[in-house]
């Protein structure tokens, strides 16, 4: 299980709004949106990074800022394996703001048998024509953190960008840290709440620490907000605790049975047949018409959960989610 390092607190607010138009993009959302435009010639082997292959250069220019280089060993052309590899992780905008931002991006082809590439296969030890491999290392030539393989997910990997940066004692971004716990499924669960109001639902939910997403829907008659939190951030009986303190929790659900004794709820086995999601129209509710003026800003869903949780009371704290890219498209 990799480790999930530690987020700043997760509290958040936005005014009450209407309207739907942004909801397109709120449901295909999922990602950022950088200010950059994608490198229009890479291979998609390789993503949307624009990558130095001046290997001394990189050496010189990590040295000068301090950035770590991020040394990206893949094969080009490549397999199935690696194709998906860069049109589904390297393409994130989040993801790859990152890496042009706070780190060197360095590009090695693994299958390349003569001249630098080969040169740097060798002096790495990367064997070639493997799958992709990410190293960190330092103007030394020095690993930052331990090598690992089969790392081929964004959790995991913003996980180990975010180790990279501790290593030489550089500030990890907010918003990476945020993208290694919105994917890090080993360790998201749900729970669902009913509740007179599911809007309320996601606005009071939404801030509490430790939860990634909200999801308004309809169980068993009533309006319900479906929640998703990382267990090592939050345990349940401390979100029920919350949930009932913001008169949230009419009935709890969940996939497992339990009594709390801080609520005294009973929580309810939750069946996903029974479960309806509500339309778009009904989901964020308080970001709804600010949203409608950034039709162009994509978000995760836990920047949408947390700015539709903080924007009506505090947005100078919902501000705080978004990456310095999103921040440019706002004006701020």
């Amino acid at each position: 299980m990799r480790s999930i390092l530690p987020l700043v607190s997760l509290r958040l607010v936005i005014p009450p709004l209407r309207a739907a138009l942004f909801l397109t993009l709120l449901f295909c959302s999922g990602t950022g949106q950088s200010s950059s435009a994608p490198a229009q010639d890479n291979p998609v082997e390789v993503g949307d990074v624009h990558w130095v292959r001046d290997y001394d250069g990189a050496l010189q220019a990590s040295r000068r800022s301090g950035k770590p280089i991020f040394l990206f060993f893949q094969e080009v052309p490549g397999c199935i394996g690696c194709q998906n590899f860069g049109q589904q992780v390297m393409t994130h905008p989040l993801l790859v703001e990152a890496v042009e931002d706070e780190f060197i991006p360095v590009l090695v082809y693994n299958n390349r048998l003569t001249g630098l590439d080969a040169e740097l296969l060798k002096r790495f030890d990367e064997p070639s024509w493997n799958y992709q491999v990410i190293r960190f290392i330092d103007a030394d030539q020095r690993d930052l953190i331990p090598r690992r393989d089969r790392v081929w997910d964004i959790g995991g990997v913003a996980v180990r960008m975010a180790a990279a940066l501790e290593a030489v004692g550089r500030p990890v971004p907010y918003y990476l840290r945020a993208l290694a716990i919105e994917h890090d499924t080993s360790n998201l669960e749900t729970a669902v709440f009913s509740m007179y109001c599911f809007w309320t639902g996601e606005y009071q939910l939404g801030s509490i620490d430790g939860v990634v997403s909200t999801e308004a829907g309809f169980y068993r008659g009533s309006e319900v907000t479906r929640v998703t939190y990382h267990r090592q951030l939050l345990d349940l009986e401390r979100l029920i605790e919350k949930a009932v303190a913001r008169k949230c929790a009419q009935s709890v659900y969940t996939d497992r049975t339990t009594v709390t004794a801080e609520s005294r709820l009973k929580v309810n086995r939750f069946d996903p047949g029974g479960y309806r999601r509500a339309p778009p129209s009904d989901q964020k509710k308080q970001l709804q018409r600010w949203l409608a003026d950034h039709t162009d800003l994509r978000l995760t869903q836990l920047q949408l959960t947390k700015l539709n949780a903080l924007m009506p009371d505090d947005p100078e704290s919902a501000f705080t989610w978004l990456s310095p890219r999103q921040l440019a498209r706002v004006g701020r």
